[in-house]
């Protein structure tokens, strides 16, 4: 397994927060993605929401990476009273994505079913039996 790491959900301040946390983290972003930039026939994105960000990316230290996303509009906003994070894991290798992806989510409720997404890793999410939330994902360009 090549990590595990937190992931943070947003109402449409990622930007804003992750630019605080490079202030005091140090560093430099990996990758930034916003909704616009994936947008496509098979992947509409609403205009209000096309500068939002998809992904946002900021290593801390050698092994540690915090992420973060912005909630687009038509999902409803995340409660900041509540669990608004999730856990990423990042798999070796489809197989190891299949493998942690089926035994995590067992008896759980899956969100987004385990595949091909369109800004070119293999992935999933879903809450636990306990609740908790997760994303497990395979980058074949890391």
């Amino acid at each position: 397994m090549r990590a595990i790491n937190p992931w943070i959900n947003f109402n449409g301040n990622a930007e804003e927060a992750f630019t605080f946390y490079k202030s005091v983290f140090g560093g430099e972003f990996a990758k930034i993605v916003r909704f616009g930039d994936l947008s496509s026939d098979e992947f509409p994105v609403a205009e209000n929401d096309a500068n939002k960000i998809m992904y946002i990316a900021l290593p801390i230290g050698k092994n540690n990476v915090l992420i973060a996303n912005d909630v687009p509009e038509f999902m409803g906003r995340v409660s900041e009273n509540e669990n608004r994070s999730k856990i990423l894991v990042s798999a070796e290798s489809r197989e190891e994505a299949d493998k942690v992806f089926n035994g995590l989510s067992a008896g759980g409720d899956v969100e987004g079913e385990i595949g091909d997404s369109p800004w070119g890793t293999y992935g999933g999410m879903f809450r636990d039996k306990y609740g908790i939330e997760w994303i497990v994902e395979f980058d074949p360009a890391l």
